[in-house]
């Protein structure tokens, strides 16, 4: 693979779906883990355009459920690349509900999600392509995107916190 730079719109990716009577709990709101399956699917389909190569997903970071989804509404989940390591990405995802007529439209959830590139043929890690952020909000995603993952390997102890550079001083009081 020819690894290049890459933006965040080349790999950028949209579902949508429209909230069914099986996807609610008896109150008539959306299961939370319904909608992180669908979060993950449409990062892992981001991911995969990035990377070109098969992904697993290897961390979700604090899921947000800050708005209610209802029975009929519908939801637009958007995912997006923030920063490429070097076989690992991650990716940021925001939901966005409205009613069926396109009304009333709110953000409802978002979440971080890590994934690994697999090389096809052994199933082992594999480069990626780094990201060229082209905006000040994909500048501010990809400049955070050190801290958040340091803070995933502290938090899964692969990291030592006094090894993490970027965040040393949330550990050190």
């Amino acid at each position: 693979m020819n690894i290049k730079d890459k933006t965040v719109s080349d790999s950028k990716t949209i579902m949508t779906e429209m909230i069914m009577p099986n996807d609610t709990n008896p109150l008539g709101n959306l299961m939370g883990g319904n909608l992180m399956r669908w979060m993950d699917i449409a990062a892992g389909v981001c991911a995969a355009k990035h990377a070109e190569a098969h992904v697993v997903t290897a961390a979700v970071d604090h899921v947000s459920f800050d708005l209610p989804i209802k029975l009929g509404n519908v939801i637009t989940i958007t995912a997006q690349i923030t920063r490429a390591f070097n076989s690992s990405m991650e990716v940021y995802v925001e939901v966005q509900v409205a009613e069926i007529t396109g009304a009333n439209p709110r953000k409802s959830n978002h979440a971080y999600f890590s994934f690994v590139a697999l090389n096809e043929s052994n199933l082992k890690p594999t480069k990626v392509h780094k990201i060229s952020p082209q905006n000040k909000i994909e500048w501010d995603r990809y400049n955070a995107a050190t801290r958040r993952r340091e803070l995933r390997l502290v938090l899964s102890g692969r990291l030592k916190p006094e090894e993490a550079k970027e965040i040393k001083e949330i550990f050190s009081n």
